[in-house]
């Protein structure tokens, strides 16, 4: 079987990341990478991602070091292999104010980065106001055909990810709709409220 990477959220092996296969069919997590033609909207919900990677940047960020060049330089070359094709890939992070030190570092760091590959990011801030998407949890939504939820354990490790059936597809695209109605772009909402 051949399979292509789609999406993943950083260079290192702990992290969610899902491939296409050559049989039309979908692999989350720990197979080798390849190449796809779908839009990748995913869905952000937690506000600290510590213990599912990136745990050495994070600490670097924590004790105020600069960002290195080259942070998450691997997964920008693969978002710029995409977007330079015409793909699109974008989140919606849903989050409140304030923001964690967790937060601050991934929106800060990563989000800033990721930008330069092409990735788009759109904030849902439920400061003060109902969640129009509550309950449910971090998905991916491949061009409408596919989705994939990510799990996590009580201390927010990332636990894996489950391809669902077809049939669900259309919900959670109504979540995709419903996110991004009541989300901005992220370069104007982080111009209004980033640290």
């Amino acid at each position: 079987m051949k399979v292509t990477k789609l999406v993943s959220t950083c260079d290192i092996k702990d992290c969610p990341t899902i491939y296409a296969t050559d049989r039309g069919t979908f692999l989350v997590q720990g197979e080798t990478p390849t190449d796809h033609g779908l839009q990748i909207p995913a869905r952000e919900t937690l506000d600290d991602y510590s213990k599912s990677g990136s745990v050495d940047a994070y600490q670097a960020f924590l004790a105020g070091e600069p960002q290195p060049d080259d942070y998450n330089a691997g997964w920008v070359e693969e978002l710029r292999s995409h977007t330079e094709k015409g793909k699109r890939v974008y989140r919606v992070h849903v989050l409140s104010r304030p923001l964690t030190d967790y937060l601050r570092f991934e929106l800060g760091w990563g989000y800033q980065k990721n930008t330069t590959g092409g990735e788009e990011f759109f904030i849902l801030d439920i400061t003060g106001k109902p969640n129009p998407v509550e309950n449910v949890q971090d998905f991916w939504l491949f061009d409408s055909e596919s989705v994939a939820v990510m799990n996590y354990d009580g201390s927010r490790k990332y636990l894996g990810s489950e391809v669902l059936p077809p049939e669900r597809t259309a919900e959670f695209a109504r979540y995709r709709d419903a996110a991004l109605a009541h989300a901005e772009p992220f370069t104007e909402w982080w111009a209004k409220y980033g640290a």
